[in-house]
């Protein structure tokens, strides 16, 4: 009954995850919601394990419709797990509890901006190429990386925010590259937890299959629809996320 539950919430997970991120506001209370007393760390990586899979497969359905400037997102993703590594390690040696009570004013300000500038992402008009668009990209997969590593909440957003405002992709395909990012600085978090000892595979495999056939219908549905499509999603996911991380910032 336990594989069902959180395969469910995984498959949830993965077509809200492939439209626009935050699929872990979904797996990650359900899999502490069934299984509470598992250390965190374990549950946390198992969460890895599932929506890795579900975020790849989202990246090739999406490579295979839209523009995907690798030129730029693989020097990108490079910084991005370094970054990724520089957080999980910072972590280590200093507590994140600072960003609880700061990240839902930085979402709240992400999110206002986004409604008043209706017009930002509607349209795809990449603002820089070559040598610029690389170092920019890198800088933002540095930095979103090393915040993904030593925090978390609220990754995939950033990374499709970064790329529509500073960038000018429009909102389907900053999602488009948002999810190779979260590939990238997902596989190095896993590596860290698997050589920790923090997943549980017997749960990584069913929750693996149900997330890519939530990233299959998520990735469809955003094709389909199209930018202002993943623009509602982008904007009811962060409201979402305001809520969850005011909530564990100011009153849990």
């Amino acid at each position: 009954m336990e594989i069902f539950i959180v395969s469910l919430a995984s498959l949830f997970a993965g077509m809200v995850d492939s439209i626009v991120g935050g699929g872990g506001l979904i797996l990650i209370p359900a899999l502490f919601a069934t299984f509470p007393s598992a250390p965190p760390a374990t549950l946390l990586g198992s969460n890895k394990s599932a929506s890795i899979w579900g975020t790849s497969f989202a990246t090739y359905q999406f490579s295979k419709k839209v523009e995907m400037r690798w030129a730029a997102l693989i020097p990108a993703a490079m910084a991005g797990v370094f970054g990724s590594v520089c957080g999980a390690w910072a972590v280590m040696q200093i507590d994140p509890s600072f960003l609880r009570r700061t990240l839902p004013f930085l979402l709240l300000a992400l999110l206002a901006y986004t409604l008043i500038k209706k017009e930002m992402g509607q349209v795809h008009a990449p603002q820089f190429s070559g040598q610029q668009e690389r170092l920019l990209a890198a800088l933002f997969g540095l930095l979103i990386g090393f915040y993904d590593g030593f925090f978390g909440p609220g990754t995939g957003s950033f990374f499709v925010f970064a790329y529509v405002r500073f960038l000018g992709y429009d909102f389907l395909n900053a999602s488009a590259s948002a999810k190779f990012m979260n590939a990238a600085t997902n596989f190095s978090a896993l590596v860290l937890f698997t050589i920790q000892g923090h997943v549980w595979w017997h749960l990584a495999l069913p929750m693996a299959l149900a997330n890519v056939v939530g990233s299959i219908i998520g990735t469809r549905l955003a094709l389909k629809h199209g930018a202002s499509f993943v623009r509602y999603v982008f904007l009811t996911v962060v409201a979402v996320l305001i809520l969850k991380t005011g909530y564990d910032g100011f009153w849990r």
